[in-house]
């Protein structure tokens, strides 16, 4: 059995194959599908020999459909592409295509729309590459398990975004930030759990992940996810399988003109939200939302340029009535902008907002952004209505150069902090929605507690002057940039 060092330096060695032909941006739409469909293969063979021995070497009884996860048909396994010499994309994408249609209700589109038979990208010879390097181990349950090879396809998410850059927003979040979000949401056996902007669906699967980890029935926990981004949600699909994830529902398409989660004829309603929206997007239909046929405008008009508080509504909307909880982590902007300002007055009004948490510095993708975590609940302890608790732990972050993250003890002092609902000095304070209200309706911490971002005189050193002077300024830049786009 390989260890999880092995099975990471293994599966990122296809990648190698690709360099100096594709983009690195563009790998993850040929390694992902293909290491899953070798996955499927795999385990397929191994629950065939389960059978097989089961019945005492009965062929018939071993391909049964109920022996199996997954359907392989005749002509559709991966020994068959591997035995293929010429017109190897065309014979993938077959097996591809033959294996989503003989699993329709799991998965259709899965291998999503890679262009295999594209011989200027991919030659006969680079594919025979790639089949040839993946065909060196078995990846069936006994030899990687589900949580051994779901960790390391999180590892490929980190590598893909690492090596893409600018792309990587869209399907990967700061893991430790996902962590404390997940702590404070604390999803039960039976729940439901939605993220309606999932990406590779991260969100969603630390949640299964958490109650695992706590020894609870996670199995029974029910997710839904929706993604526009065609790769993205075939990723997150297959990243549900290779975590032995099997009830989940992740949809693709626009969240906003076309929400496809729906429960007659509305939107259905979740016990947890967990989402990391896209920031300010700027091309969306807000001519339609102003008349949204699911009533997802009950705050107002959400400005042309800006779609943030469409997916804060959205997501108000999607709560179930009676207990639903939602941790939404956004750039502390939509806290406090001034053309959003009628609308975050109608939401705090509703009594919903449990607490404003400020985090530090790069915790966002390759950005000095900082960040924000929202958490609203619909069912607020009885000490809890009329107030809200702000947070401010923006020196509760590990710094790197350009991503930074949280520690256990950042984590630890955070999520207790927000489990007491109590009050430390300088780091948080409960305030009536009243006092919100006569503020401007402003939700930015540090207007609620002296900003921590300062260190004190007497206590700094030249280092930590000289990192906060330069953190100030790449602050500055970001909130001029934000400024000059709002203008626009």
């Amino acid at each position: 059995m390989m260890t999880q060092q092995e099975l990471e330096k293994y599966l990122w060695g296809a990648a190698t194959a690709l360099r100096g032909t594709i983009d690195a941006g563009d790998y993850k739409q040929y390694i992902f599908p293909l290491m899953f469909f070798k996955r499927i293969s795999d385990v397929y063979d191994e629950e065939f020999n389960n059978a097989l021995a089961e019945s005492d070497g009965d062929l018939e009884y071993a391909a049964f459909a109920e022996n199996h996860h997954f359907q392989v048909p005749d002509g559709a396994h991966w020994k068959d592409v591997r035995e293929t010499t010429t017109n190897i994309g065309l014979a993938l994408q077959n097996a591809m295509r033959a294996i989503e249609k003989a699993n329709p209700d799991t998965l259709e589109g899965i291998f999503g729309d890679a262009s295999w038979t594209n011989k200027d990208r991919l030659s006969d010879a680079m594919l025979t590459n790639l089949i040839e390097h993946y065909s060196q181990h078995t990846l069936d349950l006994k030899n990687v398990p589900d949580d051994k090879l779901g960790n390391a396809y999180e590892y490929l998410i980190k590598k893909f975004a690492d090596d893409s850059g600018h792309t990587a927003a869209e399907f990967y979040t700061n893991r430790t930030v996902v962590k404390l979000m997940t702590m404070i949401m604390d999803p039960q056996p039976g729940e439901s759990v939605y993220d309606p902007t999932c990406g590779s669906g991260g969100l969603l699967l630390n949640c299964a992940l958490h109650l695992k980890d706590e020894g609870k029935e996670y199995r029974t926990l029910k997710l839904y996810g929706q993604e526009i981004n065609l790769l993205t949600s075939a990723i997150a699909r297959m990243n549900m399988f290779m975590h032995g994830i099997e009830e989940f529902d992740i949809v693709r398409g626009d969240t906003l003109t076309s929400p496809a989660l729906l429960e007659n004829d509305e939107l259905k309603k979740f016990n947890v939200i967990l989402a990391n929206p896209p920031y300010s997007i700027s091309q969306w239909d807000n001519k339609s939302f102003e008349n949204d046929p699911f009533g997802r405008n009950m705050w107002g008009k959400t400005p042309a340029g800006c779609a943030d508080y469409a997916f804060q509504q959205h997501i108000h909307k999607s709560l179930n009535e009676e207990n639903g909880r939602c941790a939404i982590l956004w750039p502390h902007g939509i806290l406090f902008r001034e053309m959003e300002k009628k609308m975050r007055e109608e939401m705090i009004k509703t009594d919903t907002i449990e607490s404003v948490i400020a985090l530090g510095p790069n915790l966002f993708y390759n950005s000095p952004m900082e960040a924000s975590i929202l958490i609203c609940n619909n069912n607020k302890k009885e000490d809890h209505k009329g107030k809200i608790l702000f947070i401010d732990a923006l020196n509760e972050v590990q710094k790197e150069k350009t991503n930074s993250y949280l520690t256990e003890s950042n984590i630890k002092r955070i999520f207790n902090t927000y489990s007491d609902f109590k009050e430390v000095a300088g780091f948080s304070k409960t305030v009536t929605l009243q006092d919100v209200l006569d503020k401007d309706s402003n939700l930015k911490v540090s207007k609620y507690i002296r900003s921590s971002k300062i260190p004190q005189k007497e206590n700094s050193t030249f280092k930590e002057l000289y990192e906060n002077f330069i953190r100030s300024g790449e602050e500055l830049s970001t909130s001029m940039e934000h400024l000059f786009k709002d203008l626009k």
